[in-house]
């Protein structure tokens, strides 16, 4: 995994090149690398998630209710069908990066299609498991949302401490196995921390300058929150890798422990021309002057990192 020396971010570029890294399944700010070009990530016959999956946000700390409608909308978005869409501002949108994903399930053979919606939101504002959380801990947070049929996701505040965050991950996700009725199941789980004042120029990029490597000025960030505009960068890689990879044996590369997926496939690849320091050529707000590559549902815009095209063997954006 990365880590905040300089002499690891050459590793782990060179790793990457390589196409042997083993990077982990969160976002990392420092490896701004090429396109890879050469090969598929390889699938592992395990299962993808399919059919209709709720996808409930478990807020840990502190939070305003404008944050949570950040990270709402952008899961609603997800959808092509969003009600609350606007055609005039539709595309480039967050449900066509979305469609990026179905490629893989075309590989699989899959025969149920994925559906996505916003489930259940739950607040836990009094820092039921203190302001340090293990693994142990996320997991255990996890499960206060359904077990069955969902992707619960951990987002925890500006002020409370995960063990790796800032370090060498941002976020990650995982699978938890959970009786439901007398049967064993599982249900996936992503975390992802809010980082705008612990590490923004490692979690939240390009709308902060970045610790290591080349230094420009940070863009403005869509949703004028760099803490919540850099969880919203994470959580979507995270949720395609969640859903491409769910349980450890779907599309990867690397060992499972460490897998390349999807989205961390294409690390600092936000639109074409990105190169090492530049997020790539993205589209401009007029008015605020913030930068975005993708529509939301209520008029929101936001960053989206690009995904890894198994048909072309090339790191897929929308613009």
């Amino acid at each position: 995994m990365a880590s905040h020396y300089y002499f690891v971010i050459i590793v782990q570029i060179l790793a990457f090149i390589s196409l042997f890294s083993v990077c982990f399944a969160s976002r990392k700010l420092n490896a701004l690398v090429e396109e890879p070009q050469t090969q598929l990530l390889r699938y592992h016959n395990g299962a993808l998630l399919n059919g209709r999956i709720a996808v409930n946000l478990i807020w840990y700390g502190k939070f305003k209710p404008s944050q949570r409608a950040i990270v709402a909308d952008f899961i609603t978005s997800l959808s092509a069908a969003s009600p609350t869409a606007k055609p005039a501002l539709s595309q480039p949108s967050v449900a066509t990066w979305w469609k990026a994903t179905e490629k893989y399930y075309h590989l699989a053979n899959s025969k149920t299609p994925l559906s996505l919606y916003l489930g259940r939101q739950i607040i836990d504002e009094t820092y039921s498991l203190g302001k340090s959380l293990s693994e142990k801990k996320i997991v255990q947070l996890a499960t206060n949302g359904d077990r069955k049929n969902a992707i619960n996701v951990v987002l925890t505040a500006s002020d409370v401490a995960v063990d790796g965050f800032c370090f060498n991950r941002c976020g990650t996700h995982g699978s938890k196995s959970t009786p439901v009725k007398g049967k064993n199941n599982k249900f996936a789980y992503i975390w992802v921390g809010n980082a705008e004042t612990q590490c923004p120029g490692y979690c939240a990029w390009p709308f902060h300058q970045p610790i290591y490597g080349p230094q420009s000025p940070p863009l403005i960030a869509p949703n004028n929150d760099v803490g919540l505009d850099g969880m919203v960068m994470s959580l979507s890689g995270l949720l395609a890798g969640t859903v491409t990879n769910p349980f450890g044996n779907g599309f990867y590369q690397g060992t499972s422990e460490a897998p390349l997926e999807a989205a961390s496939a294409c690390p600092g690849v936000y639109a074409k021309g990105a190169y090492p320091g530049y997020a790539g050529d993205l589209l401009v707000d007029p008015t605020t002057g913030a930068s975005y590559n993708a529509h939301g549902a209520n008029g929101r815009k936001y960053l989206l990192p690009a995904i890894y095209d198994p048909s072309t063997s090339k790191c897929s954006t929308l613009v």
